[in-house]
């Protein structure tokens, strides 16, 4: 028999700063036969999480997700877009996974991750956790891993491409620059100052500091450029590019999408609109490199629940260096 009760979760009391984001009692789910309830040990705050908390979002999303949040969930959604913990109960039809499993797992648009439990279809990304990752570790793994490889693949990155990465600092980008160098990649990182240290030591062949210089200016030529925060200057990111290079938008804007069908209509550089994604075979990959020894999480600090607050605010400070954890339970 499957209990059922209240439990401690972070809700988002309709769109704004922080401070709509409060501690408080919830109904503890319950799983579907095709569900399991994973007790949630830890969870993360990305700039993700911060955007769709502002409502931040590309035009195309701000209606359906107002709609969601104000009229579906009645201002009480639980946010967090990506868990780790132990299984506690499965569904009658559930068969990849049995209680006492400890698995990481995305989300995604069901959010759920900021409570001591979520129920998740089995079909969601869901894998075990990898060894020799900690389950606060492994929290990351879905939105920073799973995208960052994601969003490789989108551009077909290969043995010997020189690839920079726009935004490498942070959870998307701190992977991304791990998996593009097992690949074979020459990388080049941009970001502040302060993290370029951390971004050597994952593996970059170079690193630029955008406060101090464009790497726009610097003469070189790139296979692939990919920019996962949209701070690149498009015309002058296309005229980096090789003949036939790839330039990746990451969860790009409207906008961007509009100039990115243009040049691809008139140049001969590709520009390649990519949302977020999750395919099952990017999951076992990633479990592959983590268990090799080829990546690792990169946490630079861990909050309690009840100060959920404060880690947005760290994240919107724009000074992390790759991922904020959140220990629940």
């Amino acid at each position: 028999m499957i209990e059922t009760g209240e439990m401690p979760a972070v809700v988002m009391r309709g769109f704004g700063s922080p401070d709509v984001l409060e501690l408080a009692m919830v109904e503890k789910p319950t799983p579907v036969d095709d569900e399991v309830l994973i007790r949630t040990r830890a969870t993360t705050v990305t700039a993700g999480d911060c955007e769709f908390r502002r409502l931040d979002l590309p035009l195309s999303f701000r209606l359906p997700v107002w709609l969601y949040v104000k009229l579906w969930k009645g201002n009480q959604v639980v946010p967090g877009q990506e868990v780790a913990g132990e299984i506690e109960s499965v569904g009658d039809d559930v068969t990849r996974f049995v209680p006492g499993d400890e698995v990481f797992a995305a989300t995604s648009f069901r959010f759920g991750g900021a409570a001591e439990y979520v129920c998740l279809s089995e079909s969601y990304p869901i894998a075990r956790i990898p060894e020799p990752m900690t389950v606060e570790e492994a929290a990351t793994l879905p939105t920073g891993g799973l995208n960052a490889m994601h969003f490789l693949r989108s551009a077909n990155v290969e043995d010997g491409d020189a690839v920079l990465i726009n935004g490498a600092g942070g959870s998307i980008g701190t992977y991304a620059v791990q998996i593009a160098t097992t690949w074979g990649a020459d990388v080049t990182c941009v970001d502040s100052g302060e993290k370029l240290d951390v971004l050597c030591s994952l593996g970059a062949n170079s690193v630029v500091d955008y406060t101090r210089e464009e790497f726009t200016d610097r003469g070189e030529r790139y296979d692939v450029v990919i920019d996962v925060v949209g701070t690149s200057p498009f015309s002058r990111t296309l005229r980096c590019l090789s003949p036939g290079g790839r330039y990746v938008l990451g969860n790009p804007t409207l906008l961007g999408r509009i100039r990115g069908g243009w040049a691809n209509l008139t140049g001969e550089r590709t520009v390649i609109s990519s949302l977020a994604g999750y395919a099952p075979e990017d999951v076992e990959a990633l479990v592959e490199l983590v268990e090799a020894g080829e990546v690792r999480a990169v946490v630079d600090r861990r909050y309690p629940l009840d100060e959920i607050a404060d880690a947005h605010r760290f994240v919107e400070s724009g000074r992390k260096t790759g991922n904020v954890v959140i220990d629940v339970a």
